[in-house]
Order: C-alpha cells, then structure tokens, then sequence
C-alpha cells in the first residue's frame, strides 16, 4: 500500500499517540509493565489509524511485542542451559532496533516496511 502522511489534527492525535507507544515500549526496559500498556493501547486504537501511514507503525509495534515475548519465553525456559541467555541478550537488542527504527521512521513521517 501507499501511504501518505496526512496533516490534518487527527493525523498529529494519531502520531503523537503512536509516539507514546514507543516510548512505553521503550520504558518496558525499566518498568516491564509499559509494554502490556502500549500493546493494549495498539489494538484499542488500531482501528483508527487503519488505511493511513501509521497503520505500518502499528502493525510493526504489535509484531516486536509479539515476537519479543515469544522469544524472551524460549529465552527464560533455556535459560537452564545457559544459551537462554544469549536468545535473551539477542532479543534485547531486536527490540531496542526495532524501536529505534520505527521511532526514527516515525519523526521523518515515513510508514514502515
């Protein structure tokens, strides 16, 4: 899809609130619980951002929390064998670029993918 960034009040509601989901998600590495928070506000409010620019930053947010959780879980249980930590240390990082890359796209107005 082609998405262009529209400059209407609603557009700058959408974006700064896309905004605070990132940075909740970013805060999850010091309170955990701001992820649970930002992934609930993501598909409360998905509907209104569907069709737009943000919709990507969406679906690309609720993928990182998705896929961080599945591989933070294997990481947790193989943790006993010691290369749990590694998956744990790699999915860290995942999550950090992912954030960083969807908020960077996000101030330059470009969706993701």
């Amino acid at each position: 899809m082609d998405y262009t960034p529209a400059t209407g009040d609603a557009d700058k509601s959408a974006k700064t609130l896309t905004t605070v989901i990132y940075a909740l998600y970013a805060a999850s590495f010091l309170i955990g619980i701001t992820a649970i928070a930002a992934i609930v506000i993501n598909y409360i409010k998905r509907g209104e951002v569907a069709g737009t620019w943000l919709e990507s930053h969406f679906r690309w947010q609720i993928r990182t929390f998705w896929f961080g959780l599945l591989w933070g879980i294997i990481g947790a249980i193989l943790f006993v064998v010691a290369i749990g930590w590694f998956i744990l240390v790699a999915n860290a990082v995942w999550i950090i670029y992912r954030i960083v890359k969807g908020w960077l796209n996000l101030n330059d107005g470009k969706p993701m993918y």
